[in-house]
């Protein structure tokens, strides 16, 4: 797990190299250093896949500064391409009430930071619901919408490994992952991954569940509202 000042990205081994779920925020010298970080460890270094969960720009602010350095081909979900490419905007969250005031903070927080706009980034496949990846095992891509169109989980069976991105997230329980567009639908795919046989659950936001993560999963569903 490589963590940043806001979320985390995730790399996991390749036969020949390492794949990123997601990249950061993109702040001067974060591309930079995720290359170093993969460098020091064992094995090749070489980034060989970008997958982003969704076009939010603390998970894709490095992709296109990590795509020009190595050639790494870079995947998204469908529904959400256009917006990594600069192609369209990004549509804005629909607060709870509640979430205002979170959302107000986590923007001053962005604000204080100067982080630059993101740059647009080319996506070399638009994955959907039911589409597998070959990473020396099987990935499952798990259409998750409700945070984003185009929101995307990641499924490895073989290894009971889950990232979800941010449609669920760990403060200081698992919790729905907030800041959504479309709440019901995102509940709908909180439960869908709740019901996945899944051992480790690794998050766009707070610490992975190493372990008893499908229990977690299916507790924190049971207490969802739609």
């Amino acid at each position: 797990m490589l963590e940043f000042a806001v979320g985390q990205a995730y790399a996991v081994r390749l036969p020949d190299g390492w794949a990123l779920v997601d990249t950061g925020l993109g702040n001067p010298g974060q591309a930079e250093a995720v290359l170093d970080a993969l460098a020091a460890l064992p094995g090749p270094g070489e980034l060989r896949e970008i997958v982003l969960t969704h076009c939010h720009l603390d998970h894709r602010g490095n992709a296109a500064a990590l795509a020009a350095a190595t050639g790494a081909r870079v995947l998204a979900g469908a529904g959400d391409a256009a917006v990594i490419r600069g192609e369209a905007p990004e549509a804005p969250p629909v607060l709870e009430e509640w979430e205002v005031p979170i959302f107000e903070s986590v923007q001053a927080v962005l604000a204080g930071m100067d982080i630059p706009a993101p740059v647009p980034c080319r996506v070399d496949r638009e994955l959907v619901d039911g589409d597998v990846l070959d990473w020396g095992q099987e990935v499952r891509v798990v259409g998750v919408p409700g945070h984003t169109p185009g929101s995307i989980a990641l499924h490895l069976p073989a290894s009971r490994v889950l990232f979800t991105g941010d449609t669920i997230a760990n403060h200081p329980e698992v919790i729905l992952g907030v800041f959504n567009l479309d709440r019901p639908q995102a509940v709908a795919s909180f439960r869908r991954q709740a019901a996945l046989d899944v051992d480790v659950a690794c998050f766009g936001h707070g610490a992975p569940l190493v372990g008893g993560a499908g229990k977690a999963l299916r507790e924190a569903a049971e207490r969802l509202s739609d």
